[in-house]
């Protein structure tokens, strides 16, 4: 061995003695490493110890579950860092997870992560409610993140984060957006299919929001900030955001337009539902509207906007929604040649519910605005048309109505008990007549039970905007139910028109003698014309003329009260009323029946006209039936409450006298009065009869009500 490597290990020998040496003296003047030993004989188990003579808790420290954490072989001193003796004082500093956590370890940076999240900064702010890592990771009991049983594990993180985001007094305090977010989470399509479905591709809280890096949505990294969503919402739906990239929404998001909606402003941050659902569907325009507002008020207008309006809670009913006509993510422009819209798919586009639908049926304009006269010409002018009839027929004969009202309230405080006894007198007596023959009482019964249903089933759609329309219609069983009513209704129309002009055809086949010439068996035209203007016609005649003039002057007390004949002049206006009705209301309700079939002889904007004419003229058949002649028939003193004579079919002669004298005088001179004579057996079903009358009259009143308040509403709003 050379003397240099001899004298080297010499001298590396003495320096280990010399380092051995220091450590042992160093160790004499080091204090005493607190063991866990040592905690646990306080914290073993729950006790109480005194400190200045007040009683203070221990908290037990949970063993087991620490023995199975992965911080299982570390000193409670190396967390709870600051403790120099084993009795200490509280409470103590904070654990620093980030003393073994620092940015360069393997644990995916999460301290530097956490300090820039909205945790991190809330606790850097002062915020004492703010999360840490023991808050999610939990304390002593921490396992690893894929354990089944950690807190952070994907089946569990949405209770995890709950205790804060689901806590009224956290939520309350500091005024989080979202105060039930655990409970809408649950209820959505990803809750449901992780934790009920235990599927664990569902996304769970992290997935959007991140993981240590959560951060608000104003945030531009934020992953739910507005211009990342459609990113973070492809990581799953990657087929979804490439048809949303090219869609107009897409395309406006690109440009940095705040305005441009992205996943969750249509489905919603936590309650996302399955977009196939009632419910979605049911809510979609609002939704939709949120952004395109005038549309939506003009998509109410039709009647797919008002059968939505009037769906139930979480049924859709059987109608067009926005997303059906112009596409859910891959929406654009009606120009564009891939567009649902555009001239080459629109066709195929309404066929998807209206099976045989035609280039001209596509022609419908869903939301058109009949108030602008710039772009809808013919629609502006059809609803200036029947506006203008609705207002002049009111503002007629609401004018009559209040003048005969007028006259008979001051002939009854002129002399009461002298109109009294002669009403009861008219509505007595031992002759009575034949007003009505049963097959014309039947026909009225038919057309006042049919026009209810209609109403009923009708002005809810033309007053959707209203609680009792949506209460009507929740009533009958939503949309779908009221239009097989409503159609119902039309029929029986139908059917009582078609056997009153069958009843008016046989009548004419029966008297065709009446109207030949007996010397040449031809048609005479004088004794035609002689039955169509005769008294027991209704068609109106010069004589109706002179009876309004002479009741107008009877209301103005300038004249005397004028005797009728069989039929008033009233009588004969509600009589034709009920033909142009039957003509207007429905035909343009065949139309909307049978779109597909009508639009192959007419362009489908006919249906929008055909919707105007059939929702105003219902409202001034409505309107008129209910005011005008439940006037003439029942409100007018003399007959109020209500006439029974179309449920009787009989008239006494006092009444005779009193109001029709001309029909009696005529009757005398003809020698056919006895033909009218009938025996007095109303007292036998009357009570039946008046039931029913009341139930129509009154909830014709109650529908006339409900009526006058939805306009008054919406003119007041």
């Amino acid at each position: 061995m050379s003397g240099f490597t001899f004298w080297r290990r010499v001298a590396g020998l003495g320096l280990g003695l010399g380092l051995a040496l220091g450590q042992l003296s160093a160790a004499e003047t080091r204090p005493e490493i607190i063991s866990n030993e040592d905690c646990l004989d306080c914290h073993g188990e729950a006790q109480v110890r005194k400190v200045k003579g007040k009683e203070v808790p221990l908290p037990a420290f949970p063993t087991n579950l620490f023995s199975a954490s992965v911080h299982a072989k570390i000193n409670c001193v190396d967390c709870h860092v600051g403790i120099k003796e084993a009795v200490h004082d509280t409470p103590l500093p904070r654990p620093q997870c980030a003393q073994c956590h620092p940015p360069q370890t393997n644990h995916v940076q999460a301290a530097a992560e956490y300090a820039t999240s909205i945790h991190g900064l809330s606790h850097v702010l002062g915020s004492s409610a703010s999360a840490h890592c023991w808050d999610c990771h939990g304390a002593h009991e921490i396992i690893p993140t894929k354990h089944p049983g950690s807190p952070v594990y994907k089946l569990n993180l949405a209770r995890t984060c709950a205790k804060c985001h689901d806590n009224p007094g956290l939520t309350q305090e500091y005024r989080m957006r979202f105060p039930h977010v655990a409970d809408e989470y649950q209820e959505s399509i990803h809750g449901r299919a992780l934790q009920l479905k235990g599927l664990i591709v569902a996304p769970s809280c992290n997935d959007c929001h991140g993981v240590h890096d959560i951060k608000r949505t104003v945030d531009r990294s934020a992953p739910i900030n507005p211009a990342n969503v459609a990113k973070t919402c492809g990581k799953c739906h990657v087929k979804v955001e490439e048809i949303y990239e090219r869609s107009v929404h897409g395309q406006l998001l690109a440009k940095g337009d705040k305005r441009a909606p992205s996943c969750n402003d249509c489905h919603t941050a936590h309650t996302i539902e399955p977009p196939h659902s009632g419910h979605f569907k049911s809510i979609s325009d609002r939704i939709c509207g949120r952004c395109h507002e005038d549309r939506l008020t003009h998509y109410r207008d039709t009647y797919h906007g008002k059968a939505m309006a009037l769906g139930k809670p979480n049924t859709a009913p059987d109608v067009a929604a926005c997303f059906d006509c112009h596409g859910h993510h891959d929406v654009l422009p009606a120009s564009h040649p891939d567009s649902r819209l555009s001239a080459s798919n629109i066709v195929q586009t309404c066929a998807q519910c209206h099976p045989g639908a035609t280039a001209s049926f596509a022609k419908y304009i869903p939301h058109a605005n009949p108030m602008d006269r710039e772009n809808y010409p013919v629609l502006h002018a059809v609803f200036v048309g029947m506006t203008g009839l609705l207002l002049a027929v009111f503002a007629f004969f609401g004018a009559h109505t209040l003048l005969w009202l007028v006259r008979s309230v001051y002939l009854y405080l002129t002399d009461s008990k002298k109109f009294r006894e002669a009403k009861i007198q008219t509505q007595q007596g031992d002759e009575w007549f034949t007003r009505f023959v049963p097959f014309e009482r039947f026909l009225h019964v038919l057309v006042v039970s049919s026009f209810l249903l209609l109403v009923i089933t009708g002005m809810p759609l033309k007053f959707y905007y209203t609680d009792w329309a949506r209460a009507m219609f929740h009533v009958m069983g939503g949309p779908d139910v009221a239009r097989i009513l409503h159609r119902f209704g039309a029929i029986i129309t139908f059917l009582y028109f078609g056997l009153h002009l069958a009843d008016l055809a046989w009548h004419a086949w029966s008297h065709r003698q009446a109207v030949r010439d007996p010397a040449t068996g031809r048609v005479s035209w004088k004794r035609l014309k002689d039955v169509l203007i005769s008294p027991d016609s209704m068609i109106p005649t010069l004589q109706d003329w002179r009876d309004f003039i002479a009741h107008n002057r009877w209301f103005f007390g300038k004249g005397p009260k004028p005797q009728f004949d069989r039929w008033t002049y009233w009588e004969r206006f509600d009589y034709f009323a009920v033909f142009w009705g039957v003509a207007i209301i429905g035909m343009s309700g065949l139309i909307m029946w049978f779109p597909q079939f009508f639009s192959h002889f007419m362009p489908g904007w006919m249906i929008n006209v055909a919707l105007i004419v059939h929702s105003d003229e219902a409202l001034l058949a409505a309107g008129f039936i209910f005011t005008i002649h439940f006037f003439n028939t029942h409100f007018r003193l003399e007959k109020f409450p209500m006439d029974t004579v179309i449920f009787s079919g009989r008239i006494s002669k006092t009444e005779m006298l009193h109001e029709r004298r001309r029909w009696y005088d005529r009757l005398v001179a003809e020698g056919r009065l006895d033909q009218f004579r009938v025996k007095d057996e109303w007292a036998r079903w009357q009570v039946i009869a008046r039931a029913f009358g009341y139930f129509f009259f009154g909830t014709g009143v109650v529908l006339l009500l409900l009526i006058i308040y939805a306009m008054t509403s919406r003119l007041l709003h």
